[in-house]
């Protein structure tokens, strides 16, 4: 099964590892990321401006792509994810946005949305399943208390991106599970980390970090994993706290025995 794959700016620049492991966890699972030619960054942040057009143009020249291949667009980064889902949402309900796009990109045929957004995870759930995924694991994760750090992107809005439950999701938990993990449970994490902020306001992300890892560690984890890498870079940068912070990514070709594929290339 190939799905196209849309790797987003961090995972080809500063995260190539998080890619890596992405691919190789794929084929082992039976399934093909097949990169999008001449992809363009998504902008990393869902234009809120009901007229701006040019920065959603991008994400409609990926979806068009997909759809063209008759493929299904995953990403691996929560927040391309969001931005994709929620610029697909546009294209497929809102009549003025989908018009101006495509006077504007001048397809042979209009985009209406057609093309299905996919996180990584929602993959693994939905299309390969957690059951496969644990018939597969040739390292288990055992003994390793898990903590799953959500953030904001990968749930909100939920009634555009339906990817889980925004107060209670369980996904991440599901595949700790699968890995052979066992998943902590904690009050914050949803909640977030201070990303986009942590520039501006470092003291403030700070805090916020580290309420997260407080959190985490008080419920009894070892570590956190993550699907989103400013999430990462974010709560390992903006705190001296020392919980190792992993991207989910990587624990899965762990667990499924391929990670040395990516170390030895």
């Amino acid at each position: 099964m190939k799905y196209s794959y849309y790797p987003g700016c961090t995972l080809k620049n500063k995260a190539k590892d998080l890619d890596a492991y992405a691919r190789v966890s794929a084929r082992a699972l039976g399934f093909e990321l097949e990169e999008i030619e001449d992809w363009q960054c998504c902008g990393g942040v869902y234009p809120l401006g009901s007229d701006e057009i040019a920065t959603k143009l991008s994400s409609v020249r990926a979806l068009n792509a997909a759809k063209e291949k008759g493929q299904d667009l995953i990403t691996v980064c929560s927040a391309c994810h969001h931005v994709l889902k929620r610029v697909n949402d546009d294209m497929k309900n809102v009549e003025d946005i989908q018009t101006r796009a495509n006077n504007y990109m001048k397809l042979d045929t209009p985009y209406k949305g057609e093309a299905e957004v996919l996180h990584f995870l929602e993959v693994l759930r939905d299309r390969v399943g957690f059951d496969k995924v644990k018939e597969k694991v040739v390292n288990p994760l055992k003994g390793k208390k898990i903590g799953a750090y959500y953030g904001c992107l990968l749930l909100r809005p939920g009634k555009i991106l339906q990817f889980d439950d925004p107060e209670n999701p369980k996904i991440m938990e599901d595949l700790i599970r699968a890995l052979g993990g066992e998943p902590v449970i904690y009050p914050y994490r949803n909640e977030c980390c201070g990303g986009y902020i942590s520039l501006k306001e470092k003291e403030m992300s700070r805090n916020m970090c580290d309420k997260i890892l407080e959190s985490a560690e008080g419920f009894g984890a070892d570590m956190l994993i993550t699907a989103c890498p400013l999430c990462m870079y974010n709560l390992k940068k903006s705190t001296e706290n020392g919980t190792p912070i992993y991207y989910f990514t990587e624990l899965l070709a762990e667990a499924l025995g391929v990670k040395e594929e990516v170390t030895e290339a």
